[in-house]
């Protein structure tokens, strides 16, 4: 059975201030990856979406989770991004980590402590990994919706720049479609060129 998150982690942390940090979009072969960072100004809402890994959500699940936390007074966010430049000079990992700061940087309060999701906590932040926290705590869920509705539609609006690659679909991850699209139309400036397909027909062509 999926776990459901809830905000056990954000009540005994000892902290008032609480940001729940994630990213979207480390396995792409284009476009930047998003990190969101989300603070609850408070634990109880009676009109609360579905909230949970973003992964597990359908789109329309997503759409409306999204729409009521960047709706809501009692909640506070931001997103941060690093570009595909940037991954290719840091590498996805570090490029992750910095977007994952900025995007709390970026918040309109800062955090006390920050809950981020994997295994690793950035160097510039105070706070605790949790290892599959979008399944437990409801802060880094809804970070989580934040960081992948924003790479979403941010690549869909590249798209229609670039229709014939498909990334209003496939949102750049290495589909044989898109695949089949990079050795026909070569790659663009949104392409990451350290990445392994990219690499491969860049040292074809």
């Amino acid at each position: 059975m999926r776990s459901v998150p809830d905000f056990t982690l954000e009540k005994i942390c000892g902290k008032k201030i609480i940001a729940g940090i994630d990213e979207a979009g480390r396995g792409p072969l284009c476009g930047p990856v998003v990190a969101g960072a989300v603070i609850f100004l408070k634990y109880d809402f009676d009109d609360m979406p579905i909230i949970s890994d973003s992964k597990q959500m359908s789109e329309k699940q997503r759409d409306i989770a999204f729409d009521w936390i960047t709706n809501n007074q009692n909640i506070v966010w931001a997103t941060g991004l690093c570009s595909p430049a940037e991954i290719d000079e840091l590498n996805i990992l570090w490029a992750s980590m910095l977007a994952m700061e900025r995007a709390a940087g970026n918040l309109r309060i800062q955090p006390e402590h920050c809950l981020i999701d994997g295994n690793r906590v950035p160097k510039n932040l105070t706070g605790e990994a949790v290892v599959k926290g979008d399944a437990k705590s409801l802060s880094i869920a809804a970070a989580s919706i934040i960081a992948k509705v924003t790479r979403d539609r941010l690549m869909k609006t590249l798209a229609e720049q670039y229709p014939q690659y498909g990334w209003g679909k496939n949102a750049g991850y290495p589909t044989p479609q898109h695949l089949q699209a990079i050795e026909k139309y070569g790659i663009n400036e949104h392409y990451r060129k350290s990445f392994g397909p990219v690499k491969k027909i860049l040292g074809n062509s």
